[in-house]
Order: C-alpha cells, then structure tokens, then sequence
C-alpha cells in the first residue's frame, strides 16, 4: 500500500524499537521520513538501513524536552522534504520505582521526556500540520497511561495519563482545522528496553498478564500508526488505540 504517498513524517525516539518500526512502516507506504533521537549513533545505523531499501529517511539528534531541538527538527522536516503532515511523539523513558524511592528529579526527568515533550511537539509543529490538509498526530501513550500496573513507576503513569487526555484535548480543539490527534496505548512490546528481562521471571510475569499470551511487535504498533495517519482513518480523532494483546480487557 502507498497510502502515505508525498507525505512527511517526523518520529521521534526512532533509532530503534517502535520508533524505528514505525519510521520503516510510513516510509513503506510512501512517506518520508525524519527520525529523531538522542541516541546519534543509532540514529545514524538505522536510517543507513532503511535508505538501503530505498526510503526517503534522514536523522537528527533531537532532545525533546527542548524547544529549540523542536524548532530544528520541525524545520529541517519541511526544509529537506517540503512539509510536515504527521508527528509521531514516539519518545520517552520508564523507570521500575515506586513513589518512596522516586526523587524528585527522576519524577522531573520522566515527565519531562514522556508528558512535556509530546505536548512541545504539537505545539511546535501546529502550524505546519494545520497547513498539510492531512495533518495527522500519534502520541505513543502506555496501558499504564489508563492502569495502575503494579504500583511502580509512578512518573511514567503519570506523564502517561496526562498524554492520554492531552490527546483528547489537542484532538478536540484541531477537529475543524483539519488535523487529528489520537493516542495509542501499547502492551508489552518485545523492544531492546525488555533486554534486561531475557529469560527471567519478569518476563514471563508480561506474558503471562497478556491474554493472547505472548509479547507484541514493535510492527504490531507501526501497524496502528500507520492506519491512524492515514486517510482510511479521516473520521478519527481523539481515539486511545490499544495494542496490548488484550491486557486493559481484564
């Protein structure tokens, strides 16, 4: 399919995992593609691999939690590839505290990374995505935007939550001008951040909490991006997808 086509798209935390899954799906179905990402090196690798089949990819470093590496990653989006349709607030970072051994720092750091910077993204790429005429946003929330989890991470529910209503938000105020803004909400999604867990009780704790009983893909959420970007979704907004093998049906 080349749903996509002459469209650009800006993802951040793009090196890997869902991000990079993501960039991989909207550059198959015709879009370019800026991936965005602290992580330079990787960055770099991936967007390598990705040109090799032939995508219109490039990279920038981008800290999203400043304005200033917003305004350059939105410009350099519409100075190399001629407009900036879709934003795909991908980034963010977890953490396993529980609310006595969270600093105020980490809190500051987490929510900074997952809640402020979706919400520096929109604002900063407003204009643009007003001007697209297909102007579509999917903000990467969490099952644990919308439950507890395990009493844990406390920041990261928090910042999570917030992109959930935020979502909502944004989504009702752009409805007539021609923008959409939905959230997805995935499960446990076997990415590099899972690394750690390989073959230890944790992981088998995520599969055996997902009712289809497996890990998901970081292709299963590129998948849900895709759709949500695309025109096959025209009449969706303020939607919250989840992804999650049936976890929040419990």
């Amino acid at each position: 399919m080349n749903r996509l086509d002459g469209r650009v798209a800006l993802v951040t935390g793009a090196a890997s995992g869902i991000g990079k899954a993501t960039a991989q799906r909207l550059a198959e179905e015709g879009a370019a593609v800026l991936l965005t990402d602290v992580n330079e090196a990787l960055g770099a690798t991936t967007v390598e691999e990705l040109r090799a089949t032939g995508a219109r990819v490039d990279f920038l470093r981008h800290d999203v939690t400043s304005e200033e590496d917003w305004a350059a990653a939105v410009a350099k989006a519409v100075d190399e590839f001629g407009s900036l349709d879709i934003l795909v607030n991908n980034a963010g970072m977890g953490d396993l505290a529980t609310i006595e051994e969270t600093s105020l720092a980490d809190w500051e750091r987490t929510v900074a990374i997952d809640q402020t910077g979706v919400f520096l993204g929109m604002k900063t790429a407003a204009p643009h995505l007003k001007a697209s005429g297909h102007g579509a946003v999917v903000n990467i929330s969490s099952i644990f935007g919308t439950s507890g989890g395990f009493g844990t991470s406390p920041a990261y529910h928090a910042a999570k939550g917030a992109v959930r209503t935020l979502t909502k938000n944004v989504a009702l105020h752009w409805a007539a001008e021609g923008v959409r803004v939905n959230s997805i909400h995935p499960g446990f999604i076997d990415t590099p951040i899972l690394d750690p867990t390989r073959g230890t009780p944790y992981e088998q704790v995520m599969i055996d909490l997902t009712p289809m009983g497996r890990l998901g893909k970081p292709s299963e959420i590129a998948a849900g991006v895709a759709y949500l970007v695309s025109d096959d979704a025209a009449f969706v907004t303020g939607l919250e997808l989840y992804i999650d093998g049936g976890y929040i049906a419990r």
